[in-house]
């Protein structure tokens, strides 16, 4: 952390900025994993099942992704600015997959028709896997740092479109959101159902741990900057050692039938994730790859301190609410699912 105190706004609202996006992540992680795995459905009925397992939570947990932006734009605007110039287009494929999703989980019920079903069924489940891919692509992107010259503006002639690192993050992140998808699926659902995605979580963790493996060393022989805050600050090995334990107990508890404990260890996993990645990129927001000097940290880039005061107090008053509603409703709709006329 910057040795002047001054700058201890700019630290908050980076943790800010992480928990915001972590909340993202854990929660929007396994609606993604439940649309990427829909096709595994053989019935109608399972097929309402599996989108009614996130019927009454898909919109709130959002909310997490919409406030993230917020805050970004607020306490970072450079940061918000150049993101969103040297993403633009797969930032627009990411809207259109999120707008997507919600008109398939909500228009799919509308008509009667094996036709219709089938249309939307697809596209959640295109839509789904889309938006989990893109993410993942561009932390791949952020990872590998961007061609940012000193006027914090995008030097595309000096892009590379076509390095494999991205794409690789890509799949891990599909794998991942597929895993806590079926690991969340488990704890909702019932009798053959469950004992279908119960044979998938198998599948879809052992991709996750090969593709997870294959893009740390990827990531330690080619970015070997991702390690050096790990190794100025050794008690951050804390956090990989959360990490790892976190996916070593996924199968010991899949395999002993405790789905809720096998829950909350894949949250814990992607949380770790979340908590790598910011501590592989701090101090900075974007890393420039053509000078150090040009990245976008939290220093440089940051609003004046009294729009980042004024911020904080405003999000003292509203992230409370934020929680608030995300626990209520969780605890309100807990339980495996039930089918009703009401249902999607």
């Amino acid at each position: 952390m910057h040795e002047d105190p001054t700058y201890l706004l700019n630290f908050i609202w980076f943790m800010l900025l992480g928990v915001l996006l972590t909340g993202y992540g854990v929660l929007d992680g396994f609606d993604l994993g439940v649309g990427i795995l829909h096709p595994i459905a053989n019935s109608d009925e399972e097929r309402r099942i599996i989108l009614n397992s996130i019927g009454p939570l898909w919109d709130g947990n959002e909310v997490w992704l919409v406030t993230f932006a917020g805050a970004l734009f607020a306490s970072f605007p450079d940061v918000y600015a150049t993101a969103l110039s040297s993403f633009y287009f797969a930032i627009m494929l990411i809207l259109v997959g999120l707008i997507m999703r919600a008109v398939s989980i909500e228009f799919r019920s509308k008509i009667k028709t094996a036709a219709w079903f089938r249309f939307w069924d697809w596209s959640f489940f295109g839509s789904s896997t889309l938006v989990a891919f893109l993410f993942g692509f561009l932390i791949g992107h952020l990872f590998l740092g961007l061609p940012v010259g000193p006027d914090f503006e995008l030097q595309r002639q000096a892009w590379n479109f076509t390095h494999p690192y991205p794409i690789l993050t890509g799949i891990l992140a599909v794998s991942t959101c597929a895993m806590h998808g079926s690991i969340f699926l488990y704890l909702k659902t019932e009798g053959e159902l469950q004992s279908k995605v119960h044979n998938w979580i198998w599948h879809t963790y052992g991709t996750f741990v090969v593709l997870y493996i294959f893009t740390t060393i990827f990531t330690l022989t080619k970015i070997p900057s991702a390690a050096s805050n790990l190794l100025r600050y050794p008690w951050l090995w804390s956090v990989v050692l959360l990490n790892v334990l976190a996916v070593g107990n996924i199968p010991r508890t899949i395999f002993l039938r405790k789905p809720g404990q096998a829950f909350v260890s894949s949250m814990v996993t992607l949380s770790a994730l979340a908590a790598l990645f910011g501590i592989a990129i701090f101090p900075n927001l974007i890393v420039s790859n053509i000078n150090p000097a040009y990245s976008l940290s939290i220093y440089n880039a940051a609003a004046s301190q009294g729009t980042l005061k004024t911020m904080f107090l405003i999000a003292m008053i509203g992230l409370p609410f934020v929680f608030s509603y995300t626990v209520i409703t969780y605890w309100v709709f807990h339980g495996k699912v039930k089918l009703s006329n009401y249902s999607y």
